[in-house]
């Protein structure tokens, strides 16, 4: 998720009770919960950089306890040194865990997947249920905090005293609301994908499915669907209106079998990016004397250049050898 709905989802957390916890507990929420997106910078380094530790190190268990242990000695030593900023260490862990905690289960709502078990084992976990920009959290989670504020100001006004719970309670339904809609949205993503998986797709069956939501509809999803000839893109209608039509699928169709998309297939950069790819289409076009070939990663086919994803480019010579393979940006969704 992007960093406005984790630091409201710190923000709430704080408010719903965590702030009787521990002195400056909301702070170390905030950090917690937004110093894994750190690894946005590796973004600086290139593709390579970027597919290598995003979503790697700071958002596995193991560099979850590191950030954990590492906000809440800060926040203690400097408590030390500030007596204003006093904090006990056991219940600074325990708020630095929550907030940290918080934001693996927020980013494993979407599709890009995090290495929960990095260094261990190279599986990316995610769950498909929200957009990396949801608009309906972010909502919840504002109305949440902000809608107290705005009863207080008007109970002020009129001479009324304020309800001293009031912010509480306000953050408890916002994270309650969020709660009950990303458990809509989980009944919603197995009517997707089971709708997805019972049809066939100019006469083939699917041999893999996903379903993943738009981020301004709760009842409209986009569907991948994986055949033994040709990827398919799909919109997945839930709510009323037109009935879900697989004949109205974008199709891919997949290269015919080749000595250069086997040597691009073996070589190292293309390993490790199918081994990332959920979705991957090849596609094989003549390159001066020889071949280029390209992976790309269906997830990420979207016409907005900032939700691209990586891509394997593989060249290959007259003899179809490899002579270069490098990842990069997608800079161009169509194959």
């Amino acid at each position: 998720m992007e960093p406005v709905t984790h630091a409201l989802t710190s923000i709430a957390l704080g408010r719903a009770g965590l702030n009787r916890m521990s002195r400056m507990a909301t702070p170390m929420l905030l950090v917690s919960g937004l110093v894994a997106d750190v690894d946005w910078v590796t973004r600086l380094g290139g593709a390579s950089s970027f597919l290598h530790w995003h979503r790697t190190a700071t958002h596995s268990l193991v560099g979850t306890a590191i950030i954990v242990s590492c906000v809440a000695a800060a926040f203690w030593i400097a408590g030390r040194k500030y007596p204003k900023l006093d904090v006990k260490m056991i219940p600074a862990i325990i708020v630095c865990a929550i907030g940290a905690a918080a934001h693996l289960l927020l980013d494993m709502l979407n599709g890009d997947g995090l290495k929960l078990l990095w260094p261990f084992r190279p599986k990316r976990y995610a769950w498909d249920l929200a957009d990396s920009v949801d608009a309906w959290m972010i909502f919840f989670l504002l109305a949440g905090i902000l809608l107290p504020e705005l009863f207080r100001l008007i109970q002020e006004e009129i001479g009324s005293r304020p309800k001293r719970q009031g912010r509480q309670r306000g953050a408890i339904a916002g994270l309650f609301l969020v709660a009950l809609f990303v458990a809509g949205r989980a009944f919603a993503h197995q009517r997707a994908v089971a709708l997805l998986d019972s049809r066939e797709y100019r006469t083939h069956v699917p041999l893999v499915v996903a379903a993943f939501p738009e981020p301004s509809n709760p009842l409209a999803w986009r569907g991948i669907v994986e055949t033994d000839n040709a990827l398919f893109n799909v919109e997945v209608p839930l709510g009323p209106g037109p009935a879900f039509d697989p004949d109205l699928a974008d199709v891919h169709f997949k290269p015919e079998p080749s000595l250069a998309l086997n040597n691009a297939v073996a070589s190292a950069t293309a390993a490790e990016y199918l081994n990332y790819a959920r979705f991957p289409l090849a596609n094989v076009e003549p390159n001066g004397d020889g071949y280029q070939v390209r992976f790309r990663d269906m997830r990420f086919a979207s016409e907005l250049p900032g939700r691209r994803g990586v891509i394997a480019v593989i060249d290959l010579n007259a003899q179809s050898l490899v002579i270069r393979e490098r990842l990069e940006f997608d800079v161009d969704i169509r194959p």
